[in-house]
């Protein structure tokens, strides 16, 4: 029954009146709290529904320190990527009883720290997060200094303790890039709207297992791993100067633009790797627009199995990455911390899965 214009909000006191028990009995079955039998739980929302009673959350939050609420940061809500994972760590919250608020960071660290701000302002329990910034370990002190828990997803913080959950991406990369150098590409380029400028050759430090890092460290793990993994196995195959067209200022440049500088002139590129689904999609419109067809001219893959690389004509391979599963564990791994589990910071590594459509092919020759 909804209530009349006008009419005083009905309250914890009436509810028990109509149900006929004390406030307390009616708090603990509203609450879902405390020793309350079936028989008198069903009563007393019976009458909360007759009277269109309402919890006050804030109060509720302010008596028990807990909202049950999760906050959420994307980087971009309009990359089908995080939509994936904001549904699968809806789906947790919601099955544990959690309601989830997200924000958009825009990928900016000041939107980030905003974000962050009005996500504790809200009395969260705690916080799911995909980092703007590998780097950038001051946007998460306020988290930590309110006592609320921190999961990353898709990306780390480098020298930050928190639980985190990402995918395989070095392996991802470096079986892309294995794929087309077997079908004998050697000129193959790597894009990503990144921002991050400077010679990477110059950055490159070689680990004692033989692992690329880069110093100073990109500016998100995600595509750094990316980029290792692709330069790595071009590494190994004998290709000198294996990040020579590897372009991570796309978001500046504009996609169509660098696709164009690296497929004219006397020695173009003949594949191209995407950094993800936006990118692969701007590549291939682009190409399109240029008069190249792909695979005869230029072989194209890229991560994320977004739906449009499965009808595209020819269709596109992808790494696929399990998005929806980056989300959902990130949640999980909060609501551990929140209900108060103790272990070291943990980070799990998902693994991707190669899906081979038509648009790689023998490298033109040239």
């Amino acid at each position: 029954m909804m209530r009349e214009p006008g009419r005083r909000a009905a309250t914890v006191a009436d509810v028990a009146a109509a149900a006929g028990v004390s406030k307390a009995t009616a708090a603990r079955a509203l609450g879902a709290y405390g020793a309350v039998s079936e028989r008198v739980r069903e009563r007393v929302r019976g009458a909360a529904d007759d009277l269109g009673y309402r919890r006050n959350e804030v109060a509720r939050s302010m008596s028990t320190g807990r909202s049950r609420t999760i906050g959420m940061i994307v980087g971009d809500i309009e990359n089908p990527a995080f939509a994936q994972a904001t549904r699968g760590a809806a789906d947790v919250a919601d099955e544990a009883g959690f309601d989830l608020i997200l924000s958009n960071s825009g990928e900016r660290v000041d939107s980030e720290r905003k974000a962050i701000d009005v996500q504790l302002a809200k009395r969260v329990d705690g916080l799911v997060v995909a980092p703007a910034s590998s780097s950038t370990l001051a946007n998460y002190a306020p988290i930590i200094e309110s006592g609320r828990p921190v999961a990353f997803f898709d990306r780390l913080v480098h020298g930050f303790e928190a639980d985190a959950v990402i995918a395989a991406n070095r392996d991802g990369a470096a079986r892309l890039a294995r794929l087309l150098l077997g079908f004998g590409h050697r000129r193959i380029a790597f894009i990503s709207t990144l921002s991050e400028l400077g010679d990477l050759e110059r950055r490159i430090v070689i680990g004692r297992a033989g692992e690329i890092f880069f110093e100073p460290r990109l500016e998100s793990s995600a595509i750094e791993d990316r980029v290792a993994g692709f330069a790595a196995a071009l590494r190994a195959a004998g290709v000198v100067r294996p990040l020579e067209h590897v372009r991570l200022d796309a978001r500046t440049q504009g996609i169509a633009y660098i696709v164009r500088q690296l497929t004219r002139g006397p020695a173009p590129v003949t594949a191209i790797v995407a950094s993800d689904s936006i990118v692969a999609i701007e590549a291939f419109r682009a190409l399109r627009e240029s008069g190249l067809s792909v695979p005869g001219d230029v072989s194209l893959v890229g991560f994320d199995n977004a739906d449009w690389t499965a009808v595209s004509e020819p269709g596109i391979t992808v790494m696929s990455q399990p998005l929806r599963e980056l989300g959902a564990t990130a949640a999980r791994m909060l609501i551990e911390r929140i209900q108060g589990v103790q272990r070291p910071a943990t980070v799990r590594v998902l693994p991707q899965e190669l899906i081979e459509r038509a648009s790689v092919g023998p490298a033109s020759v040239g």
